[in-house]
């Protein structure tokens, strides 16, 4: 592969990267918006693809083998969880936003995954959190006795 050929090749990898990690995250930012949350379609697919971005940064500048991967992976994840906790409201003695911030959260993980290519672990991840906020609330609600917040 000629030089100019691999440098094509590697953009191409980045925006396909960058691609799936917002795709994945869609689905959690629908659920979230389709039940008003502080964060939603905008905010989720945001926080994977600029945590896959991360990622791809920090393997073209450090190397995919660098200890200093492990500075990256810290930030991203003290960073996000920042996002998460904007999200959080207290109202008295209850808390709500805790899962539109543990979904958040999940969300940037999936994004570094994408970003080293572990795609398996951001599909799985995507579902889980998905499939968690949609299948769970009627149960949550069950439990609570009653149709409220699902946070």
């Amino acid at each position: 592969m000629t030089a100019n050929a691999a440098g094509l090749w590697e953009i191409a990898t980045h925006v396909f990267n960058l691609g799936l990690a917002y795709a994945l995250a869609l689905p959690v930012g629908w659920d979230r918006e389709r039940e008003d949350r502080s964060a939603g379609i905008r905010t989720f697919p945001l926080v994977a693809i600029a945590s896959c971005g991360f990622v791809l940064v920090g393997i073209a500048v450090l190397g995919r083998e660098s200890m200093g991967q492990a500075r990256i992976l810290e930030g991203l994840i003290t960073g996000v969880g920042f996002i998460g906790g904007g999200a959080i409201l207290k109202e008295g003695g209850k808390a709500t936003g805790t899962a539109t911030a543990a979904s958040l959260w999940a969300t940037g993980a999936l994004g570094a995954a994408v970003g080293y290519g572990l795609y398996d672990i951001a599909v799985v991840l995507s579902l889980t959190t998905f499939l968690t906020l949609r299948c769970a609330r009627p149960m949550k609600q069950a439990a609570q006795g009653n149709g409220g917040d699902d946070d």
